[in-house]
């Protein structure tokens, strides 16, 4: 897989923010399909940054209901890069 389709977006949130300052962890959604080695990879390659660890997690869709019909968002893959103390992203 090539690591420009690894990582999706990052997760701007209140949760992520404060971590990204406390605990230099930085949240994002990625290719459910993608591992922890080519989520590292492409971290590193897209913000030149130096990653110390990855943490995953598959997020399940939630129910949704559209008039009469029920149905669910998409499920995806989080994940939570742990950088090394030298380096930050400035996204967040």
């Amino acid at each position: 897989m090539d690591w420009h389709q690894v990582v999706i977006r990052p997760l701007v949130t209140e949760k992520g923010t404060r971590t990204s300052a406390t605990l230099n962890a930085y949240p994002f959604q990625v290719h459910p399909e993608a591992n922890k080695f080519e989520i590292k990879n492409a971290i590193e390659r897209i913000y030149n940054v130096k990653v110390r660890e990855v943490r995953t997690a598959n997020r399940k869709g939630k129910p949704r209901r559209t008039r009469f019909k029920r149905g669910l968002t998409s499920h995806w893959k989080r994940a939570v890069v742990v950088l090394d103390p030298d380096y930050h992203i400035d996204l967040f």
